[in-house]
């Protein structure tokens, strides 16, 4: 599992805590790391066609003015490149705390022909899907504050032809 976070203070933090959860646990949580990036500029750099099996989008950045839409980690243009990296089959899960950012990643999604949502049935069951509110620091702010959360989970495609 590989993070990638543009902000330099986050990247470090969650450095530190991979970097404890080894000394704690020897052995274990060698499959993780975290990497300073534009993952939106440079993830073809990263990975090959197909390579990843499930990516992750965890309360991104709303971006609420419009002119700065095109700063949002998930949209059209995006999902190309992710639908390029994620293997057939692979999953996109999302969440915000925020209702129109979650209804623009669903309504990208959706739109999107390479991705199809999960089935209240595959979201019932997909053990991911019950951690996406709790795994998280923010999961658990929101969660602690009464907050409400906004999911899309989808799966890469294969073409329509």
């Amino acid at each position: 599992m590989i993070g990638m976070e543009l902000r330099d203070k986050v990247t470090e933090y969650v450095k530190e805590r991979i970097l404890g959860l080894r000394v704690a646990n020897p052995g274990q949580y060698q499959n993780i790391s975290v990497v300073r990036t534009n993952s939106m500029k440079y993830i073809l750099n990263y990975f090959e066609k197909g390579q990843r099996s499930k990516m992750f989008f965890l309360f991104p950045d709303p971006y609420f003015k419009e002119k700065n839409h095109r700063r949002r980690v998930i949209s059209p243009h995006l999902l190309d490149e992710y639908a390029y990296v994620l293997q057939v089959g692979g999953i996109i899960y999302t969440i915000t705390d925020v209702e129109e950012l979650g209804e623009w990643m669903k309504s990208c999604l959706e739109n999107h022909p390479l991705f199809e949502a999960f089935s209240e049935k595959e979201l019932e069951v997909d053990p991911s899907v019950k951690l996406l509110s709790s795994a998280t620091e923010e999961g658990q702010k929101v969660a602690r504050n009464g907050g409400q959360t906004f999911q899309a989970v989808y799966r890469r495609i294969t073409p329509a032809s």
